[in-house]
């Protein structure tokens, strides 16, 4: 699969300013891994009077098949028809505009701190395709791209076979684009056209890819007499996406031709007129509370521990700031679940790569919670057994040791003002103990003492003047690596894969006794 991009430049504007706009240097070869193959960056010539930027994608139809197995991610119907055999090495597809915004991620969002200027101005371009899957025949092509500027679309359809002209012509072209354009807006056009142009994609389209057409599209597509045919195949005919992707751009549309900014266009409903703001749910303050303290703590890799039915992941999943987010639960199907939650056998690429769920105990030592930024115990703590509460600490502050731990629990003080919740019950039926606020303050600061951390405590809800919030939250920060290790609790799985001795005095091995770890609803 391969590409080129080609311009000429003069003694003031050399026409190597080529290499700093695409962030890649003429002199030096790159390579880049991606999901289904390998891309290389080289410069075949590079002159001050004419430079060519090649783009070489080696597909691996191997992995193509085994990673998507004909449906959902990765499975381009091409993949599924013909699984070891097929045209997915060879022909411009998503493959490659998946790769274009990988590598070149900095010129499409035109980009260039060492030459501002060429990256705002026009270069004169010409950009080779040498095979393009076309669904609809040169004249598609070329009533795709000849409203965007270009001077010359050529359009050459390849015969099936050179030898027997009789065949006549296969589905694909080769494409030639000559003109003046910025960069970023010719690599924008490419990165949308491809895959619209094979009428396919080889991964799930979910509904962020909305967001990324209006971005990609941006300052073409709203006026595109084909914006429809290209809306739709870019979606995968989702009718409800290429729905929504119709009205934004038709928004768009209209505040360009008044002039206006979208948000002042859209302002048919006056929020002062709302009769009853309602209340936001307690989980979901508690979530946002959970956020801010991350962010405050610049985490980028988030551990979620007993994560349920991944509500967090998923919140956390819509900032991009949190770069790898791992679930842990001792649940199977809580982990199932989640998995259903988030969509994951259907979501995009980029997004698949900063999530996994695994299961495991948090009360045992685990060396695959080692090294992260952050971790999140959020309604977990109340479903242990005191007991076995040390393990726990053990697990997390010792052998794990994020820098940042966020714990969240019950506050009981509070439990009387909920109106339904019987005097002397707790919240939830598997709830082995609330603590109040200085209860909790006691083993936060007891917890931080021992193992090298700092800790504030945070209100999360309605902070009662009486009985405090709903929900209280410790965030431990750790001080430094330095500490005297004052042994292993009792009931804590080693990393040698033994349990230690109950301290008191039988001699009875701690076994693991399927306490529930998963947080309440």
């Amino acid at each position: 699969m391969f590409l080129t991009i080609s311009t000429t430049g003069t003694p003031e504007a050399p026409a190597t300013d080529l290499g700093h706009l695409l962030h890649k240097h003429p002199d030096n070869p790159q390579r880049r891994s991606t999901a289904h193959g390998i891309a290389h960056v080289f410069y075949p010539e590079a002159t001050p009077e004419r430079c060519t930027a090649a783009l070489l994608l080696e597909v691996d139809p191997v992995a193509l098949v085994r990673r998507g197995k004909g449906k959902g991610r990765g499975g381009a119907p091409d993949a599924a028809l013909a699984q070891y055999v097929n045209d997915r090495p060879y022909a411009a597809s998503s493959l490659l505009a998946v790769a274009l915004s990988t590598v070149f991620r900095s010129a499409l969002r035109g980009v260039c701190e060492s030459r501002p200027e060429r990256a705002a101005e026009p270069l004169p371009l010409r950009i080779e395709l040498p095979a393009v899957p076309a669904r609809g025949g040169a004249e598609l092509v070329r009533g795709i791209f000849g409203p965007l500027g270009w001077t010359s679309v050529d359009v050459r359809p390849i015969a099936l076979d050179e030898r027997f002209p009789d065949w006549g012509e296969s589905r694909y072209v080769r494409l030639v684009l000559e003109g003046e354009l910025r960069l970023a807006d010719a690599l924008n056009q490419l990165y949308v056209l491809l895959p619209v142009l094979d009428d396919a994609k080889h991964y799930w389209v979910s509904p962020d890819e909305v967001d990324k057409l209006l971005r990609a599209g941006e300052g073409w597509l709203a006026d595109h007499p084909e914006q429809k045919l290209i809306t739709s195949r870019y979606l995968s005919r989702r009718w409800g996406l290429t729905r929504q992707a119709m009205e934004r751009l038709e928004m768009v549309r209209l505040a360009e031709a008044e002039g206006l900014a979208i948000e002042d266009l859209d302002n048919a409903v006056d929020e002062s007129t709302d009769t009853e703001e309602k209340p936001v749910p307690l989980a979901e303050q508690r979530r946002e509370a959970i956020l801010a303290a991350l962010r405050e703590a610049g985490a980028g890799r988030v551990l979620d521990l007993g994560c349920g039915q991944g509500q967090l992941v998923q919140a956390l999943l819509k900032d991009v700031r949190f770069t790898e987010i791992v679930g842990v639960d001792v649940s199977v199907r809580a982990l199932t679940i989640a998995g259903r939650r988030l969509r994951l056998d259907r979501m995009g690429e980029r997004q698949a790569a900063r999530v996994r769920l695994i299961q495991g105990s948090l009360t045992y030592t685990d060396k695959r919670l080692g090294g992260y930024d952050a971790a999140v115990l959020s309604e977990v703590i109340e479903h242990l057994d005191l007991p076995r509460l040390p393990a726990l600490e053990y697990a997390v502050f010792r052998s794990a040791r994020p820098r940042t731990v966020v714990v969240t629990t019950p506050n009981v003080e509070y439990n009387v003002r909920w109106e339904t919740l019987p005097a002397g019950h707790v919240r939830h039926g598997d709830h082995r103990f609330e603590w109040t606020r200085e209860e909790f303050r006691r083993w936060a600061e007891t917890v931080a003492e021992r193992e090298g951390y700092r800790v504030a405590l945070v209100p999360v809800g309605p902070d009662d003047p009486e009985v405090g919030p709903p929900t209280q939250m410790a965030v431990f920060t750790r001080e430094g690596d330095e500490r005297t290790d004052p042994g292993t609790p009792a009931g804590t799985k080693t990393e040698t894969g033994t349990d230690t001795k109950s301290d008191t005095g039988t001699g009875t091995e701690l076994k693991e006794t399927g306490t529930k770890e998963t947080k309440s609803a």
